[in-house]
């Protein structure tokens, strides 16, 4: 059984990274291509009112993905439920965003957002329609079937969008291919799902579910709350240039740290589950997941941050120099957060979704109240800020942690410091040796490889056990090719 569910995570992480990584690819090649087409502007009305979405998403599924993970096995009529509460939600929040909408571009005085949200929040409607598809997938560990599905979706709506901004269309290009996206993934979850819906309407599920999924369905919108508290505070405080700016970094810091935290994602709460009656071996698990996820997320993020500068002028041009800095800055918060994200995962394995909702709410409100004190301080404040108490939660979880499994705090500094100063040492002896190159390209070509040497040979010299059990099954996985 042991080597069942170690197998199926091995396999589920290395589909997540094949998913992440093609995503963050194809993201990285049309985000360049958008960065060059697209104003600041542009992306600051979008950025706006991105939190609306999420939010309304949220409410749609309503945490029932994570619930009916929960459930050891969910029945038939499970998934029913959820898929018919889901569309109804989805369409009664649709109608209310539409009638929403010039409230929210009053409170940004943007008039031009009215017919921009109506349009944009199309979206809400088709994803309603998989969640019972992907809660399918996601219980089963079906992470192939999912990357496929969204790489596909990622590939087709950035072609969209590329070509809708090639033909000047501004916003728009970028409203539509969210909505494609939606539309293309919500397809595929139903190709790759054997599930289909029965028009037996039973809640009678909903109801026993509820009492746990609404206590995350209120973290998942404090989440994003927080996630988006810069946005939303920088629309109404500064300019939608400035808001574009923040939103660009914010998008690139994303795209990168998502690589490794999508990956731990697609594995850590339904093996987590697994052995939540053995509070051992989850702590086992717990901790070879987050020196798995410092391995990789530590060097990636840092090296990131140093070459923030070159990335942003060699692929978006120098247009968006402003947002190069904000990056940097927002890449140590990029490092840390998968690592929050595995440890919050944890409490919600061992059925504590009123912990995770009470510490997600409290960030939330520490957050919002210190953006608005010091605003008047400029957006580079706001963003260290925001970085910081990222941090601080980083030990929140923590503590937590300790309190379920007994993950006491040196073993989690034991677990993370060793790749973190290894990275921190990295990255300061290559942006030191490279310093006197001034060609960009060069630059930028000389520090990627440098670092990514030295910290191999680093933890080669450190005989680093994540990376031989690493190079062991990517060895293995090529040898059945």
């Amino acid at each position: 059984m042991a080597e069942t569910l170690k197998e199926k995570t091995a396999k589920g992480l290395f589909w997540g990274a094949m998913n992440n990584g093609a995503m963050q690819v194809i993201g990285l090649v049309f985000g360049i291509v958008l960065g060059r087409l697209l104003s600041p502007s542009d992306y600051g009305m979008i950025a706006m009112i991105t939190v609306f979405s999420l939010i309304a998403n949220a409410l749609q599924n309503s945490g029932f993905i994570t619930a009916i993970t929960n459930i050891k096995e969910p029945t038939d009529n499970d998934y029913n439920s959820v898929f018919w509460f889901n569309i109804s939600v989805g369409g009664f929040l649709y109608l209310v965003l539409f009638l929403c909408a010039p409230l929210i571009a009053g409170y940004y005085h943007t008039p031009a957002l009215v017919p921009l949200c109506r349009y944009a929040f199309l979206s809400l409607l088709f994803s309603s329609l998989c969640t019972a598809q992907s809660a399918y997938l996601f219980k089963h560990m079906m992470v192939k079937q999912r990357a496929q599905s969204g790489i596909i979706a990622t590939l087709f709506s950035s072609v969209v969008g590329v070509i809708m901004a090639f033909c000047g269309m501004s916003y728009w290009a970028l409203a539509t291919q969210t909505i494609v996206y939606s539309i293309v993934n919500t397809a595929l979850f139903w190709h790759y799902s054997p599930w289909r819906p029965s028009l037996r309407f039973d809640f009678e599920p909903i109801r026993r579910m509820f009492k746990f999924s609404c206590k995350l369905l209120a973290s998942t919108i404090t989440t994003h709350i927080n996630n988006n508290v810069l946005n939303i505070l920088l629309g109404h405080y500064f300019t939608a240039h400035d808001t574009g700016n923040y939103n660009q970094a914010s998008q690139w810091n994303f795209k990168a740290y998502s690589v490794i935290q999508g990956m731990v994602d697609s594995v850590a709460q339904p093996v987590l589950v697994d052995l939540r009656e053995q509070p051992g071996r989850q702590l086992e698990a717990l901790r070879k997941l987050i020196r798995f996820t410092s391995f990789i997320s530590f060097p990636l993020m840092l090296g990131f941050g140093m070459v923030a500068r070159e990335f942003i002028v060699l692929a978006i041009t120098e247009k968006w120099l402003a947002s190069a800095f904000l990056l940097q800055i927002l890449c140590v918060s990029g490092a840390i957060i998968p690592m929050s994200q595995l440890m919050s995962s944890l409490v919600v394995s061992n059925g504590k979704s009123g912990t995770y909702f009470g510490v997600t709410f409290a960030l939330g409100v520490v957050q919002i109240l210190t953006m608005i004190l010091i605003w008047h301080w400029g957006i580079r404040t706001m963003v260290i800020a925001y970085v910081l108490l990222n941090i601080i939660w980083l030990f929140v979880w923590q503590y937590f942690s300790r309190r379920l499994i007994g993950y006491r705090v040196w073993m989690f500094l034991k677990d993370i410091l060793p790749f973190a100063l290894a990275a921190l040492a990295v990255m300061t002896a290559t942006y030191f040796a490279t310093q006197s190159i001034h060609n960009l390209w060069l630059l930028l070509l000389c520090r990627i490889l440098m670092a990514v040497v030295l910290y191999y040979l680093v933890m080669r010299i450190a005989g680093a056990a994540i990376l031989k059990e690493c190079m062991a099954f990517v060895k293995k996985k090529m040898g059945k090719k």
